[in-house]
């Protein structure tokens, strides 16, 4: 550890950390002086008024003005007393008796990264370890003692040594007094947070005092008053310190990377930053199947071997290769899918991106030390029964209408691979079509016409075919970017693009160059698109089923044509609803209420189209149609009384988003019809 020397970089931003905490400090300090001045002068004034003369109106006076002092005074100490205790219901803790393997290479990182063993070790369910402890005010000035949560959706994704790795980047954040730094800023930006943001107490406090009397309401409104102008300059102390700790933060990132690599090396840890979108991947996949089982009250005994199997399913999809049973996940299929070459630095990140922290790490060139390449399930006593405590641990905080049904490991295997199957396209043309549509042949293209190349699907479905779609996407993402660099409201002051520098004024040049690059991108694909559909023509004819092929063309296109206008009328409703959610004054209620029942007119009408349209019915479920029904034949009225109407408002944004399932639904399945057809001309 002797070894590894602080930044510059973090030298600095530690600099700019500790100019905002003075900065703080200096803020309260004077604040906290002109409260505790106000707190004595409407003291005197209070026993001035009382002295004077003894009554009901100057005893409640003196009692508001007093009021007012304090209330303010205990706005700005109430959070010296405030301590945040994280929530541990979704947590299993262990201990070294449990776990004792586990426990011994946690010993060994601590001593090597120089730091304490920590308070008490958790598992908890998912893609993920951290260090944690309960903060308080006074966490600033005594020691506290860390615990550390490590997710068993991770362990089940890493070899020993990938997950020692991440445990000494964990304790690498407290393995210098130079990180201390980070934990005060941490803390103070918790303290203004609090005075901020977490006032609920005290609001109910000052409720309380200003039901004491109509006098006592008068002098605790005239403290909320003053508290607001408070908390409108911490607001700004908060964003000078927030920028201070996020540009500190980015930097521990960094250095706790060096202090991983320096106990396990640097390729260890390189290879589970790459794998750890794909486990997240994984383990959300399987959350996502049993959340769309609730309904039929579907539970697991253990998700973590599907979670395994849906890790190994993608990677092979991908064409990713095995190492110890293990995808090995490459930095060129992270970028295949993301070729834009717009850079901003995102001045609020409390994290560097994936890309920096593994250029870093290749920097060091660590050799790997210890290598184990065992599963690191391999160091708990008896994962199985662990991962079934867990799995239960997930599954009881669902509230289930019936009683539940536990599938097995091949039904859901079963369900999983149905559900890939009817989810996504033949793996023939890809992933051309994850991100773009079939293509309208030209007029000229509705009868087979000769050409000069023979194509064949490997030339049509190439890597250089899929990387030119994806080119288009990425610059056409980035042309939006830059408009709205360009039209300055995105704060941006310079930017990176293809390497180099910008500032938002070179941005109209470079969004015409770009769009020069769009066109000719546009071209190569559309040529493409034209021999795709040549290609299959030309099988359908061979079998006599060109017929079918066009129609199935013509049937995804009229519902492609439409689909923009009945998209923009859900993007309608959900702005003219948008009110809904946001506290306004009754009589704007009452004019966003019309505004709405004008936009249920054209929504209405599309929800019939819906219920009658053919090309509609294979997306609308009886569940879609009992609802789309339910609001077709009510009157409903949204707003009563001056209050919403919750049973209402739910059958609206049931209808809204049924809407656009069916719509969406609807799209992909005249899509899909069309490429599995000209799939079966390929296998026929």
């Amino acid at each position: 550890m002797q070894q590894i020397k602080v930044s510059e970089n973090f030298k600095k931003m530690t600099l700019k950390a500790i100019g905002s905490i003075v900065l703080f400090i200096v803020t309260y300090f004077v604040l906290v002086i002109l409260a505790v001045a106000l707190t004595i002068l409407c003291g005197i004034l209070g026993f001035a008024l009382v002295s004077s003369k003894i009554n009901s109106i100057t005893i409640m006076l003196s009692i508001g003005l007093v009021s007012m002092g304090i209330l303010i005074l205990i706005f700005l100490v109430k959070f010296i007393f405030k301590r945040h205790v994280t929530d541990l219901s979704h947590l299993t803790e262990i201990t070294r008796n449990e776990e004792p393997a586990l426990f011994r290479m946690i010993e060994d990182i601590v001593k090597e990264v120089q730091t304490d063993f920590p308070k008490k070790v958790y598992l908890s369910t998912d893609v993920n370890a951290s260090v944690f402890y309960d903060s308080s005010f006074w966490s600033m000035f005594l020691p506290v003692k860390k615990n550390l949560q490590i997710g068993v959706g991770l362990v089940n994704t890493v070899s020993v040594i990938e997950l020692k790795a991440i445990l000494a980047h964990e304790f690498g954040h407290f393995s210098q007094r130079t990180m201390k730094v980070g934990s005060y800023v941490y803390n103070m930006n918790q303290i203004i947070y609090n005075m901020l943001y977490d006032n609920e107490s005290y609001d109910s406090l000052a409720q309380k005092w200003a039901s004491g009397g109509n006098i006592i309401m008068i002098f605790v409104t005239f403290a909320v008053k003053i508290v607001q102008g408070i908390q409108w300059i911490l607001k700004k102390v908060y964003d000078v310190l927030n920028l201070s700790y996020m540009s500190l933060s980015r930097e521990m990132e960094f250095h706790a990377d060096e202090v991983a690599a320096h106990v396990a090396g640097s390729r260890p840890l390189i290879n589970s930053l790459l794998r750890m979108d794909l486990a997240d991947q994984s383990y959300n996949a399987v959350l996502n199947y049993y959340q769309s089982k609730i309904n039929d009250a579907v539970t697991s005994q253990n998700i973590y071997p599907q979670q395994e199997y849906v890790m190994k399913f993608l990677a092979e999809k991908n064409k990713l290769p095995f190492e110890n049973n293990l995808p090995q996940v490459s930095q060129d299929h992270l970028s295949r899918y993301n070729k834009s070459k717009l850079v901003i630095t995102n001045q609020w990140a409390s994290h560097p991106s994936t890309e920096d922290r593994i250029h870093q790490l290749e920097k060091l060139n660590l050799e790997t030390r210890n290598y184990d390449t065992k599963p690191a399930s391999a160091l708990f006593t008896n994962m199985a029964d662990l991962q079934k405590s867990l799995t239960d641990k997930l599954f009881s905080s669902i509230q289930y209408s019936t009683d539940t049904v536990v599938q097995s490991g091949e039904e859901f295997i079963n369900d999983f691979l149905e559900e890939q199957r009817d989810n996504s396209f033949d793996e023939i043309y890809n992933s051309y079509y994850d991100y773009k549509n079939p293509s309208a042949p030209d007029d000229d293209q509705n009868s087979l016409l000769p050409s000069d190349r023979v194509f064949d699907l490997k030339t049509l479905f190439s890597n250089e075919s899929v990387d030119e779609v994806y080119t288009l996407v990425s610059l056409e993402g980035d042309i939006n970017n830059l408009r709205q660099i360009s039209e300055g409201n995105s704060g941006i002051k310079s930017f990176d693009y293809d390497g180099i520098k910008y500032s938002p004024t070179d941005c109209p040049a470079l969004i015409t160059e770009l769009e020069s690059k769009v066109v000719e991108v546009k071209d190569s694909i559309s040529r493409n698109d034209s021999n795709i559909y040549k290609y299959f023509l030309q099988l359908a004819e061979q079998q006599g089923k060109e017929d079918v092929l066009k129609g199935l063309y013509q049937s995804f296109f009229n519902i492609d044509q439409s689909f923009d206008d009945k998209f923009g009328i859900y993007i309608k409703m959900l702005n003219t609803s948008n009110f809904i959610f946001q506290t306004t004054p009754i009589e704007v209620i009452s004019e966003n209420l019309k505004i709405l029942k004008e936009a249920e007119t054209e929504f209405k009408k599309e929800i019939k189209f819906m219920l009658t349209e053919e090309r509609f019915r294979a997306s609308l479920t009886e569940e879609i149609k009992a609802n789309f029904e339910d609001y077709l034949s009510g009157f409903y009225i949204f707003f009563y009384d001056q209050s919403y109407k919750q049973e209402e408002l739910s059958v609206l944004f049931n209808t809204i988003k049924n809407y656009q399932t069916v719509l969406s639904k609807t799209h992909f399945i005249a899509k899909k019809q069309l490429l599995d057809y000209q799939v079966s001309l390929v296998r026929i």
